[in-house]
């Protein structure tokens, strides 16, 4: 019994290796179908995935309004807060005060791309971006304010 299962195990070694050479000879003979890019100098064309995570963003329209309410869902549930939304009270025209968001933070380099605080997100404000470099030299350049100077909630956003 032990024999035949070490030598059913060196067998399934060995086709497995010999399928994984049959595969990489082919593209040494057919080097038109190689499917690798060169990346540093494919900048230019390089298109990511759709369902790729770069990093968390906040789209605004061209009259700088973007959908952030302020509700903190982002923020709650986020598991290493990453996000810290800052925000002040304001006064309405009928008189009543209304929660709105004064700075969004962002802190890249505690965020492990998770997608947890797009999905809680109820007025859809934050998407994941297509950037994937974000190697710097100084930690402070990986926290952002995605909230752009004097920007506003959009209407019929609540």
């Amino acid at each position: 019994m032990f024999l035949k299962e070490y030598f059913g195990t060196i067998y399934k070694a060995s086709k497995s290796l010999l399928t994984g050479m049959k595969l990489t000879g082919y593209y040494f003979f057919h080097p038109k179908e190689i499917q690798t890019h060169e990346y540093p100098d494919n900048r230019g064309t390089l298109k990511m995935a759709d369902r790729f995570r770069g990093e968390v963003i906040m789209p605004h329209d061209a009259n700088n309004e973007h959908r952030c309410t302020g509700c903190q869902a982002c923020e709650i549930a986020c598991p290493n807060g990453t996000i810290k939304i800052i925000t002040k009270q304001e006064i309405q025209p009928d008189g009543k005060k209304k929660k709105r968001i004064d700075t969004f933070v962002y802190h890249l380099e505690l965020c492990t791309m998770c997608n947890l605080c797009v999905v809680a997100c109820p007025s859809d404000a934050i998407v994941m971006g297509q950037t994937f470099e974000h190697s710097v030299y100084d930690k402070k350049q990986l926290k952002k304010v995605l909230n752009k100077p004097g920007s506003k909630l959009m209407e019929g956003v609540e």
